[in-house]
C-alpha cells in the first residue's frame, strides 16, 4: 500500500505540470500562487488536524525560518512555476525542475560542507548536460549565446527556490513535523501571495474564472498539495528517504506522459534524450 501510494504521489506532482499549464491561460502568475496555496492551506490544516490531533505552536525562534520557507518554497517557487508555464510546455518543465536534487546537492556541499564523491560530481555532470539538451531544445549551443527563454530561466528560479526551501527546512523540521513545518510555510507564503495578487486583480480573476481553471487550482491546492505531501510523507515514515526518494524520479515521467495525453505536447527526441540523462544523473547524484 506504501509503494501504491508514492506512485500515485508521483502521479499527482506530474500532473502539477498540466493543471498548471491550463490555470496560467485565464489567470495571472500572483492570482493563480495565491489560489493554489490559500486552497492548500485550509486542505493542510483539515488533514493536520486529523492526522496528528492539532498544529503545534512554533517556539519564536522559529518564526523567521518558517517566513523564509514561505518566502523561497511558496512565494517564490509558485510565481516561477505559474510564469513559466505561460510559455513553456508541461513536459520541458518538469525536466527543468527534475534538477532539484542535483541543486540541493551542490546547495548542501557549498553550505552545509557534505562532501561530493566522484559519482555524485559526475552525476551533476551528467543531469546539467541533459538539462542543456532540454532547455535549448537539442542545440547546447544556443545556450552559449545566451540565447534561453524567459520561460526556461523561470524554470530554472524554481530549481534554485527548492534548493533554498530545502537547505533552510532542515532548521525547521529538527523541531517541528514536516507536516506542520510545511502547513505553516504554506500559511505565510500564501500570506505574502495576497498583496501582489490583489494588485494583479484577484478580485477580477476570480470573478472571471472558467471551470476549467477553478478544476485546475483545486487539484493544485488539495491534490497536488495537501494529499501529495501527506502521503509523502507517510513513505518517508514507513521506507526511509532513500527509498522513498527514488520515487521523485517518475514525476517528470508521469507529466510527459500526461502533457501527451492531456495536452497534445508530443515529447521530441531530444526533449526524450535530455531527459534521460537528466533523470539518469539525479540517480547517480541520489546514491
Amino acid at each position: 500500500m506504501t509503494y501504491l501510494k508514492l506512485l500515485m504521489t508521483m502521479a499527482l506532482w506530474g500532473g502539477t505540470f498540466i493543471a498548471g499549464r491550463l490555470v496560467v491561460q485565464d489567470m495571472g502568475a500572483f492570482s493563480a500562487a495565491f489560489c493554489r496555496f490559500a486552497i492548500a492551506s485550509l486542505a493542510l490544516l483539515i488533514l493536520t488536524h486529523t492526522l496528528e490531533g492539532a498544529l503545534p505552536c512554533p517556539p519564536r525562534k522559529l518564526w523567521l525560518p518558517i517566513a523564509l520557507l514561505g518566502l523561497t518554497g511558496i512565494f517564490a517557487y509558485n510565481v516561477f512555476f505559474f510564469s513559466g508555464l505561460k510559455t513553456v510546455e508541461a513536459g520541458r518543465a518538469a525536466l527543468i525542475i527534475a534538477l532539484n536534487p542535483v541543486a540541493i546537492a551542490l546547495g548542501a556541499a557549498l553550505w552545509l560542507k557534505d562532501p561530493l564523491s566522484r559519482t555524485r560530481l559526475a552525476g551533476i555532470g551528467l543531469s546539467l548536460l541533459g538539462a542543456a539538451v532540454v532547455i535549448s531544445d537539442g542545440n547546447p549551443v544556443k545556450l552559449l549565446r545566451g540565447d534561453v527563454g524567459l520561460g526556461e530561466l523561470f524554470m530554472l528560479g524554481c530549481v534554485l527556490s527548492w534548493m533554498s526551501y530545502t537547505l533552510l527546512g532542515k532548521a525547521v523540521m529538527a523541531e517541528l513535523s514536516p507536516f506542520a513545518a510545511t502547513t505553516y510555510a504554506c500559511l505565510s507564503g500564501a500570506l505574502m501571495l495576497l498583496g501582489p495578487a490583489l494588485g494583479e486583480g484577484l478580485v477580477g480573476a476570480i470573478a472571471t474564472a472558467t471551470v476549467t481553471t477553478w478544476v485546475g487550482l483545486l487539484y493544485l491546492g488539495v491534490l497536488g498539495s495537501a494529499v501529495g505531501f501527506s502521503w509523502y510523507y507517510d513513505g518517508l515514515r514507513q521506507l526511509g528517504p532513500a527509498r522513498a526518494g527514488v520515487f521523485i524520479n517518475l514525476v517528470p515521467v508521469f507529466a510527459i506522459a500526461l502533457a501527451a495525453l492531456f495536452l497534445n505536447e508530443i515529447p521530441t527526441s531530444s526533449l526524450l534524450l535530455g531527459g534521460s540523462l537528466v533523470i539518469a544523473g539525479v540517480v547517480l547524484t541520489n546514491r
